[in-house]
């Protein structure tokens, strides 16, 4: 589910289509995006039996370890596009503004976080010409879990 109005437009990313656009301000560290109808979890190698190029694989991302969900509805979720230097988040479904946000910016992630460990996507990077490889489990966890504590930092101890 996508919190904040939004629009759907032309990628501002050279190449990537279809991109996903706010219409209005999202301060940092709240949820752009969250999980709301996760019907379909598969182990990866399921979901390896398939082409790569199938509405399964397509329509996938890690969701944890090496379960992975699938939306073939192919909702609107799927124009958020990748970069290296991306303002939002992909935590464990949920998707964070890394910094406050304006209307009308384009919504990204770092594809590294929600494909399999060493998978490759079949594009690269558009504006450093890297290839987008998936993060084994244990690195995309501990990656977004820090930058997500960053996101909220302590005020004061828990056992306060």
């Amino acid at each position: 589910m996508i919190l904040p109005r939004y629009q759907i437009g032309a990628s501002t990313i050279p190449g990537a289509g279809k991109g996903l656009f706010l219409q209005e301000d999202m301060p940092r560290g709240r949820v752009i995006i969250a999980p709301d109808n996760v019907h379909t979890v598969w182990p990866e190698a399921r979901l390896r039996a398939y082409p790569e190029d199938s509405i399964e694989v397509l329509s996938s991302v890690r969701w944890f370890e090496h379960e992975f969900s699938l939306t073939p509805e192919w909702s609107d979720e799927c124009y958020v596009n990748h970069s290296f230097t991306s303002n939002a988040l992909w935590h464990l479904g949920f998707i964070f503004a890394l910094d406050d946000l304006p209307t009308d910016v384009e919504i990204t992630i770092d594809y590294q976080l929600v494909i399999g460990d060493g998978e490759k996507m079949p594009f690269r990077d558009s504006v450093t010409g890297r290839e987008i490889v998936g993060l084994p489990w244990p690195a995309a966890l501990a990656h977004s879990a820090a930058r997500l504590a960053q996101l909220f930092p302590p005020s004061r101890s828990v056992a306060e």
